[in-house]
C-alpha cells in the first residue's frame, strides 16, 4: 500500500486528487494539508467526501512520513520543501511548475522569483508517461506537466518524432474551461464575467509556452518554433487544442502513424479518420482523445486533441505517474468512464 500526502488540498487539483486516490485500491492517504483550513474536516469543505473521508486538514509544515508527497500548490511551494522531503526518503510529484523547466534562468524569467533548489532541476523527470515512462519509474521527483502542454504535446508528438513537420510552422490554438485558472477569487473567473463570452489571453507569452517548446525540441533534437494562443471558454472542465503545422511531405499516412504511435497507450484514444472529438467525451476521465486531419491541397496537418484539464491535465496524470513510480498497474484508480451528459 502506497502511503500518500497531498499538500494543498483545497484547490481544484487537490480535491480531484482526493477523488481519485480515495478510489485507488493501492493507496492510503495519510494527510491532506491546508494552511488556511488546518483543523477543519475535509468533508466540511467538500461535501462530496461525506462518508468517504474522515481526514482533517493539517498544517503543511507537518508532513508525516510517507512514500509520496503530491504538491497541488501554487508555483514556488514544492521547491521550498523538496530537499527536506527527499532527505527523509520520500518521493515527490509536483503538479505546479517548480521542476518543469530545465534552465534556471528561463524558469526565473517566466515565474518571476528565484528558484529555491536549482540543483534538483536536472534530476526531476518530466511526467508525461507517453514520452518518459521508463524514467518516471525510477524518479525521485516528477514534474507533472501542465494541462495545455499535455494536450498540445500528445497531439504533436507522433509528427515531431517522425520529423514530418516544418519546425517553424507550429501553431497551437487551445481553449480551456475556467477551472484551469484555479480556485482563486478573481473578477475574471466569476460566472457573470465568463458566461456567454469567449476570449484569448496571454497571447504575448503564456507560462506554458517554454514548457511546450522545451518538450517538443527535446523530441525533435532541435529548436521548434511555436505560436501558442490560449483561450478561456465558459465551461468548467476541459481543454480543446487545435494544432496546425506545415508538412515536409504529403506521402505519409497520418492516420496510420497516430494509430501505431498510441496503440499501446492506455490513456490516448486515436479516433477514426474524419472525427471531431469534443471535451465532454473526456470529462472526468484520464483520457486524451485525438483526431488527425489533412486539409485538402494545403500541405498542412490539423490535429484535434481534447483532455479534462483537471484529470489528464493534472490530478489523473499525477496518479498515473505515481502508479509507474511504485510499480502499480498504470491504470489503477483511473478506469472511470467520462461523465455524460
Amino acid at each position: 500500500m502506497v502511503r500518500a500526502t497531498i499538500v494543498g488540498g483545497t484547490g481544484y487539483t487537490g480535491v480531484e486528487l482526493l477523488r481519485l486516490l480515495l478510489g485507488h485500491p493501492g493507496v492510503e492517504i495519510v494527510a491532506v494539508t491546508s494552511r488556511a483550513e488546518a483543523g477543519t474536516a475535509l468533508a466540511d469543505t467538500f461535501p462530496n467526501l461525506r462518508g468517504r473521508c474522515s481526514l482533517v486538514f493539517t498544517d503543511p509544515g507537518n508532513i508525516p512520513d510517507c512514500d509520496v508527497v503530491f504538491f497541488a500548490t501554487p508555483n514556488g511551494t514544492a521547491m521550498a520543501q523538496a530537499p527536506g522531503l527527499l532527505d527523509r526518503g520520500m518521493r515527490i510529484i509536483d503538479l505546479a511548475a517548480d521542476f518543469r523547466l530545465r534552465q534556471v534562468a528561463e524558469w526565473e524569467h517566466w515565474y518571476r522569483q528565484p528558484h529555491a533548489c536549482p540543483e534538483l532541476l536536472a534530476e526531476a523527470v518530466y511526467g508525461l508517461p507517453e514520452l518518459n515512462r521508463d524514467r518516471i519509474r525510477g524518479a525521485r521527483i516528477v514534474a507533472n506537466p501542465g494541462c495545455y502542454p499535455t494536450a498540445v504535446a500528445l497531439g504533436f508528438l507522433p509528427l515531431v518524432e517522425a520529423r514530418l513537420l516544418q519546425p517553424e510552422s507550429l501553431v497551437a490554438d487551445a481553449k480551456s474551461g475556467v477551472t484551469g485558472a484555479g480556485r482563486r477569487r478573481e473578477l475574471g473567473n466569476m460566472f457573470s464575467e465568463v458566461s456567454d463570452s469567449f476570449k484569448a489571453y496571454a497571447v504575448g507569452g503564456h507560462r506554458h509556452l517554454p514548457e511546450i517548446r522545451q518538450l517538443l525540441a527535446g523530441v525533435a533534437g532541435a529548436a521548434v518554433d511555436l505560436v501558442f494562443v490560449p483561450h478561456l471558454v465558459p465551461m468548467l472542465r476541459g481543454i480543446h487544442a487545435t494544432l496546425h503545422a506545415r508538412l515536409r511531405s504529403d506521402e505519409t499516412d497520418l492516420q496510420a502513424l497516430f494509430e501505431a504511435r498510441y496503440r499501446s497507450e492506455p490513456f490516448v484514444d486515436v479516433l477514426p479518420a474524419d472525427s471531431h472529438p469534443d471535451t465532454r467525451s473526456v470529462r472526468g476521465s484520464n483520457t486524451c482523445r485525438i483526431a488527425v486531419h489533412r486539409p485538402p491541397g494545403a500541405g498542412r496537418v490539423v490535429v484535434l486533441s481534447v483532455i479534462d484539464n483537471l484529470v489528464k491535465g493534472a490530478a489523473g496524470q499525477a496518479v498515473q505517474n505515481m502508479n509507474l513510480m511504485f510499480g502499480l498497474e498504470e491504470s489503477a484508480g483511473l478506469s472511470a468512464l467520462a461523465l455524460l451528459p
